[in-house]
């Protein structure tokens, strides 16, 4: 008997719950779909449901075999619509998560965009500056911005991110313009306070080597949007990336002060768990997160 039928049998009994249903929904008799599980238990050797006149319940086995077995026909659904004349067709629900400020500017936004080219697959996105375990939470990727950890995770650089000090002009004009990053010290500093992610400090190029200073002001903030606004209402200089303030340096509401001391880019990733076999959906999403954010006018016009 063929394995992969067996297995498909199996996976549409425990999600109907009827042999009868399995069976009215393939078009044939229930015994048939009972000789399947049969063998499929004889030749693993373990009992994967456990059957009664009233219902079907699955054993400790078989709910740990039915998710493999979902897993696997989700793959091959995928490759085989990757392949088909009809071109890729992805489907199923995917589970994103992103830092809040970069996620609500450069996240949400794209989301329309891909559901449009993908109907037939539906989004979360939870928004959060913790650092999200992908795993344990059920999350198919995430957006990761700056410096990534040792994991086991799999990334995909998607594009480079440039962090720079910017101040109001109302506040230069008042306080003065740094020369070097030593003359901070004499300067009103936003900056994130200790329970964010921020650990190290504000990063310079110093003589060609990657120095972290940690400023110091009577503002600080864990909200990256908060430390923004107040650096626009001149309340002193805040170390931000581009992404953030393009916009604002452009229009000249910011000014950026010390870029000649302004440390090299890091990126900005997507991340996932490490799979023998990447679900289709998030295969395109990454590609989709790549080519927009690979093309340098989605940068200006954001």
């Amino acid at each position: 008997m063929d394995r992969l039928k067996q297995i498909e049998t199996f996976a549409s009994v425990a999600t109907r719950g009827s042999l009868t249903a399995a069976a009215h929904a393939e078009g044939v008799a229930p015994a048939v779909i009972g000789r399947r599980i049969d063998a499929l238990e004889e030749r693993l050797g373990v009992k994967l449901l456990l059957r009664t006149t009233r219902k079907i319940t699955l054993t400790h086995e078989g709910s740990a075999f039915l998710e493999d077995c979902q897993r696997l026909l989700t793959d091959l659904a995928n490759a085989e619509a990757s392949v088909s004349a009809g071109g890729v067709k992805a489907s199923g629900h995917l589970r994103i998560t992103a830092p809040a400020g970069f996620g609500r500017r450069h996240v949400a936004p794209l989301v329309p965009d891909f559901l449009a080219r993908h109907p037939d697959v539906s989004l979360s996105l939870n928004l959060s500056d913790r650092v999200v375990d992908i795993v344990n939470e059920g999350f198919d990727c995430a957006v990761r911005v700056g410096d990534l950890p040792d994991s086991s995770l799999v990334s995909v650089r998607l594009a480079d991110n440039r962090r720079l000090c910017v101040a109001s002009p109302d506040y230069l004009k008042r306080a003065g313009t740094p020369r070097t990053p030593a003359d901070l010290s004499r300067h009103e500093c936003l900056t994130l306070s200790s329970d964010a992610s921020q650990t190290r400090g504000w990063a310079f190029l110093v003589d060609g080597q990657v120095t972290h200073l940690r400023p110091s002001g009577r503002l600080d903030c864990s909200d990256g949007q908060v430390l923004h606004d107040w650096c626009q209402r001149g309340q002193g200089i805040a170390w931000r990336s581009t992404w953030e303030v393009e916009g604002e340096v452009a229009s000249g509401r910011l000014q950026v002060v010390l870029e000649d001391f302004a440390a090299p880019p890091n990126g900005i990733y997507a991340v996932f768990p490490q799979r023998k076999h990447l679900p289709l959906r998030v295969r395109l999403w990454i590609d989709f997160l790549k080519h927009s954010y690979g093309d340098s006018s989605y940068w200006a016009t954001a």
